[in-house]
């Protein structure tokens, strides 16, 4: 293991950074700011960089297949124009639920969005994990408290995730349309480690890069859920990693600033900002998202 270290890509101070996504067509990578209620993009070619303000919270904001993107927010998704910054609701989101609010998300291999909710004060069980399957919105699973680390295997064979206060992450088979099979299985117990299992992406050889909340480290786990390289952070709360950039090449990391007192953000000045790192392999590149 080499332990790289990542250094700060865009100085956004966000207080709860979440959901990179390379948007490949436009060369952006866009993230968000939950809390503060920001959607952030970075155009890694020129360096240049920008945010727009939104009006609800917003954890994801994927590439939709045709152009534009489905912003994944507390009580609806809604597509956007990046262009013009108009919104289009596409479909309620628990709107009936004032107590949740979206959480992780990403596109699996069949072009179909898994997306998540959970409590907005991190109510246990409050959470649930669904699919946007060609417009159609599926509940897979219930009674969650933090849902996260969704990816998937390069063949589209399995799924990844976690419920983060579990600590432990698990794999879920998956059909030839993309839907799970049977029950879910652990893959990777962190419970007895440093940090949480946050957000996670999948590279080129089918190694899963998992963030460690609490812990200041994104690793690399092989096939089997042991660790084999990790990316070090100069600040304790990673929140999901996402690869980006022309080739793939770049490993780029979220952070957060949410829960620090006054000295804890004295001491981690760069809590909150956009990180990225050389992780020594690529990427998987992902589908855009399919709404027909």
């Amino acid at each position: 293991m080499n332990g790289a270290a990542a250094r700060v890509a865009v100085a956004c101070g966000c207080e709860l950074g979440e959901g990179p996504q390379w948007h490949a067509a436009a060369g952006r990578l866009y993230w968000c700011d939950i809390l503060g209620r920001r959607l952030h993009w970075l155009d890694p070619a020129s360096g240049a960089t920008g945010h727009q303000e939104l009006d609800q919270m917003v954890s994801l904001a994927v590439p939709i297949a045709g152009g534009g993107l489905l912003m994944v927010g507390e009580e609806r998704l809604a597509r956007l124009d990046p262009t013009t910054g108009a919104l289009e609701t596409f479909c309620d989101f628990e709107a009936d639920k004032v107590l949740t609010r979206s959480n992780d998300g990403r596109v699996d291999r069949h072009g179909s969005l898994w997306l998540s909710s959970m409590g907005k004060g991190a109510e246990p069980g409050a959470g649930s994990l669904y699919r946007l399957h060609r417009g159609e919105l599926a509940r897979l699973r219930s009674g969650l408290t933090i849902p996260n680390a969704i990816c998937f295997s390069p063949g589209g064979e399995a799924a990844w995730f976690t419920d983060t206060a579990s600590g432990v992450v698990m794999r879920w088979a998956l059909d030839r349309e993309g839907w799970p099979v049977g029950e879910p299985a652990p893959w990777a117990d962190f419970s007895a480690h440093p940090g949480n299992p946050d957000g996670a992406v999948v590279d080129a050889e089918g190694h899963l890069w998992l963030a460690l909340w609490g812990a200041g480290r994104v690793v690399r786990l092989d096939p089997r859920g042991r660790e084999v390289d990790a990316i070090l952070l100069p600040t304790s709360q990673p929140s999901c990693p996402a690869f980006g950039g022309k080739r793939l090449e770049r490993l780029y990391i979220t952070t957060a600033r949410e829960g620090m007192d006054s000295a804890r953000r004295r001491e981690e000045p760069d809590a909150g900002h956009l990180f990225v790192a050389e992780a020594g392999v690529p990427g998987l590149a992902e589908p855009a998202l399919r709404l027909a």
